[in-house]
């Protein structure tokens, strides 16, 4: 017995060692099925999580927090622009004298005054542009300049309240109270507000954002409506030139105001306020600004300070301000003087009507001599003449009307032929271009003006013949017997002969089929 109970306590120690043994192991399995299970839930879980999901899927929402702004300087956009054509420019018909004198100083060209590191204005987020490094980063905001590198002017269009210091030609502007009263990256600009903004002569304008509002100067006089900063004087004083670089460019400025705008003139020329002031008074209701002898602090509530021509004596309605043309301006034109006329007369066969053509005629360098035999050719084609002789201080509108009741405009290149801005739209015009290679000029002053003003226009390219320089100057001389070379020494040279030292004789048979052609014109 004793012996069959030492061996039955062998056999249980020995089961229970055995039982210890596999607890052990399941215990260890049962350990790693538990770690197994808490990485696998948790990487499901950091899947499934929100600012987890990738930036990149479809489903994803926009971040809300900004995103890292580069810290370089902000580069303005710089529009690469083909130079104006500048030759007609030496040659311009001088204007009566003025009560006033400007003093005309030589300014460099238009260019920001910022800093390296520049922020843009706030223009209520619709542009974003890079931010300067600064202990406090502003919010991105849209520069109130529109600098547009070396040939298009400048142009500022500001939205917010400005003070305008006339006689310290400056233009202030406080920062918003949207903006906490404060500017921590102020900007300056020097504008010439002109739209030839390399023309020597003129008068700059700072535009000038303040740091806090505690700067802003109390205001003198309070205007209901924004301001229109514009520069006079330059080549004004050639007909041509008045429309081209003042009155078209200030037109696309101002017409969106509908009259509810104020000029604040630089470089004023009083003339010119006088001869144009129907066109002036339809642009602004308000009166001229002197700026450079208005002492006051005047505040408005906006400003547009420059004005920029888009193409010479033209409009370009692809261009800023886009959705402009010429035949709205001439029909502007027309409005502002009453002009009755807004096409030309349509030639019938059988009809006793005569279309009308006038001839420019010219006291200066290049006037047509055989004006009396051209008259007698015109009027055997079929059209009744008349001779516009438009002296320079005429009024405008007077002149316009005569004009308008022409169907078909002549001339000798010159700024006569400014006046076809008064012709019905679809009338002909016919561009006589003077003798010495001169059609790219006549082809960009009124050529191409024409075709987009809606008038049918024809150049007549003179001969050598046709040209008085064979008598004045003989056969031999370069600028009869080799134009090329005149243009090769410059463009003094080229103005001196082709433009102030020709007069002009038609060929009449030459010119005949150019009037046949007129008269079938207005058959269309």
């Amino acid at each position: 017995m004793m012996g069959g109970d030492h061996g039955g306590g062998k056999l249980v120690k020995s089961l229970r060692g055995a039982a210890q043994k596999y607890v052990g192991v399941a215990f260890f399995l049962g350990f790693f099925l538990v770690l197994l299970t808490y990485f696998t839930l948790s990487e499901q879980f950091a899947i499934a999580a929100p600012n987890a999901i990738r930036r990149t899927s479809p489903a994803s929402p926009t971040p809300t927090t900004p995103a890292v702004v580069e810290k370089t300087p902000t580069q303005l956009p710089v529009k690469e622009e083909a130079a104006p054509k500048p030759e007609h420019e030496q040659v311009q018909e001088k204007p009566p004298p003025v009560d006033e004198t400007e003093g005309h100083t030589q300014t460099e060209e238009s260019q920001t005054e910022t800093e390296q590191d520049q922020t843009p204005i706030d223009d209520g987020g619709s542009s974003r542009v890079t931010v300067p490094p600064a202990e406090e980063s502003a919010p991105a905001k849209k520069p109130a300049c529109d600098i547009q590198g070396p040939w298009a002017s400048d142009v500022c269009d500001v939205s917010v309240n400005v003070r305008i210091h006339g006689s310290e030609r400056t233009v202030l502007i406080p920062p918003t109270i949207e903006s906490g009263g404060s500017n921590p990256n102020p900007q300056s600009w020097s504008i010439v507000p002109y739209s030839r903004k390399h023309q020597a002569g003129m008068n700059v304008v700072t535009v000038r954002e303040l740091a806090t509002a505690a700067e802003a100067p109390a205001c003198a006089v309070t205007s209901q409506v924004p301001a229109l900063v514009l520069a006079m004087g330059g080549l004004t004083g050639n007909y041509w030139h008045d429309f081209s670089d003042i009155m078209i460019p200030l037109y696309l400025q101002a017409v969106r105001f509908d009259g509810e705008v104020q000029l604040v003139v630089t470089n004023i020329q009083p003339w010119y306020v006088g001869k144009y002031r129907h066109i002036l008074a339809r642009l602004s209701r308000y009166e001229v600004v002197n700026m450079d002898k208005d002492d006051q602090i005047r505040c408005f509530p906006g400003a547009v300070v420059g004005i920029r021509m888009h193409k010479e004596f033209s409009i370009d309605p692809e261009k800023e301000p886009t959705g402009h043309s010429m035949p709205e301006f001439t029909k502007f034109l027309r409005t502002v003087f009453a002009l009755p006329r807004a096409a030309p007369v349509r030639v019938v066969d059988g009809s006793e009507k005569k279309p009308r053509m006038m001839i420019i005629s010219r006291r200066h360098p290049r006037k047509l001599l055989n004006v009396a035999e051209v008259t007698a050719l015109a009027e055997r084609v079929g059209f009744e003449v008349v001779i516009g002789d438009p002296p320079f201080n005429v009024d405008v509108g007077d002149f316009a009307r005569e004009v308008n009741g022409a169907d078909v405009l002549v001339g000798v290149h010159g700024a006569g032929l400014t006046n076809s801005l008064f012709l019905p739209t679809g009338a002909v015009f016919i561009q006589v271009v003077p003798y010495g290679k001169m059609e790219h000029i006549g082809e960009v002053d009124f050529g191409v003006p024409a075709v987009d003003m809606g008038v049918k226009y024809m150049a007549y390219s003179c001969g050598v013949e046709e040209s008085s320089l064979v008598d004045t100057l003989g056969r031999d001389h370069p600028a009869v017997k080799d134009p090329e070379s005149i243009h090769r020494s410059g463009w003094n040279k080229v103005a001196e002969y082709y433009l102030g030292r020709q007069d002009v004789k038609l060929d009449l048979e030459r010119f005949e089929p150019v009037l046949l052609k007129a008269m079938a014109m207005l058959r269309e």
